[in-house]
């Protein structure tokens, strides 16, 4: 237990979490900050260490950029499909092989690397799953903009196929209608045929709405333009309006049915959520790490403290943009000398030196 409750404020460690944060490019990351948490065990202490030291050296070397940046946090989403017959939806989808291709990307990386210079990392990925035949199966049903396939389906296709020659049946019919009313000058030259509650209609003007015959639709803010869908089209535009209502059963049943397929694997999927908010906090420690231009120390499971040129690294941050240094400090704590007096007059940095040794000691054993 920690003494006082406040002791993280006091020593300017949430500060450190903030910056953590600020380096972080998932939620799931950011809830890693939060989670961690000062430790006294010497072996999970140089394992942390050893993990935050492992990925520095792979965000610094001359290797290839580690794959970062699709980061989604999908754990709502399929939370809230749980219960049978609920559904994710295309962006769900499309979410969810992404954040799968990049815990794939992230384990193939790791694995390449030598194992005997990264052994944390390579334990780290040793069970993380890759889930291949699932990204296999949302490739079958969505594009690469994360749209509904026209061959997702037999049925899809077809009625796909039925809405585009139903609509360019109607758009050569009302281009038809649309030069003959040029022709005879119930309609501007320049005009082209938009839609209005999702009909094609003609812009035409009020004195001659009665010229063309058919349905009025909606009218202009100004009241100079009318639009009518002719009466030749209304039947087709009523098909298509079929169409779409077919078509959207049957996007629906497409992922009715793949999320009851994906419903078994959910927990798992969710593991490997938590791994890439590993690999984001690792990499946002590292991130930190170069700023501070920080390095591993050496640590011993021994009650003391052999420091040089030590230097808090907040302050290092806030003098470092004014283009000044901090002074750094040597100390050494053992158990031949387990007591250091400091005094000195005021503003001569008694305070920066506790709460030197304070906050880098606190930041080590928090890994």
């Amino acid at each position: 237990m920690l003494y006082p409750a406040t002791f993280e404020q006091k020593i300017s460690f949430d500060t450190i979490r903030l910056r953590l944060k600020g380096y972080c490019l998932c939620p799931i990351g950011e809830e890693e900050v939060d989670k961690m948490r000062f430790s006294v065990h010497f072996q999970e202490i140089t394992e942390q260490l050893s993990l935050t030291n492992e990925m520095l050296q792979l965000i610094t070397s001359d290797l290839d950029e580690l794959p970062v940046g699709d980061f989604f946090d999908i754990r709502s989403a399929l939370s809230r499909v749980q219960v049978v017959g609920l559904y994710l939806d295309e962006g769900d989808i499309f979410d969810l092989k992404r954040s799968l291709e990049a815990v794939r990307k992230l384990v193939s990386f790791i694995s390449k690397q030598k194992e005997e210079l990264f052994p944390q990392l390579h334990l780290l990925i040793a069970e993380v799953k890759s889930f291949a035949p699932i990204i296999k199966q949302i490739d079958a049903i969505l594009n690469k903009f994360g749209k509904i396939k026209d061959n997702a389906s037999a049925e899809l296709a077809r009625i796909r196929k039925d809405i585009f020659h139903t609509q360019s049946g109607i758009s050569k019919t009302l281009n038809s209608i649309l030069r003959q009313a040029q022709i005879d000058g119930y309609v501007e030259k320049d005009v082209s045929p938009t839609i209005r509650e999702g009909r094609l209609v003609i812009p035409v003007s009020p004195a001659f709405k009665r010229k063309v015959s058919g349905i009025v639709h909606d009218e202009s803010a100004t009241g100079k333009t009318v639009y009518i869908e002719p009466q030749q089209v209304v039947e087709a535009n009523n098909r298509i309006r079929e169409l779409e209502s077919e078509e959207r059963r049957e996007i629906i049943r497409i992922l009715v049915e793949f999320t009851n397929q994906l419903r078994p694997y959910f927990q798992e999927i969710i593991e490997s959520q938590f791994f890439l908010g590993k690999i984001d906090f690792l990499r946002a420690k590292a991130l930190f790490a170069k700023e501070l231009k920080a390095i591993k120390p050496n640590v011993e499971d021994l009650c003391q403290l052999e420091w040089d040129r030590a230097i808090h690294p907040l302050l290092f941050l806030s003098l470092k943009k004014q283009n000044r240094e901090v002074v750094p400090l040597n100390i050494v704590l053992n158990e031949n000398q387990r007591i250091l007096i400091i005094s000195g007059p005021n503003a001569g940095g008694k305070s920066v030196c506790l709460k030197t040794v304070a906050l880098l000691q606190f930041m080590l054993q928090c890994g």
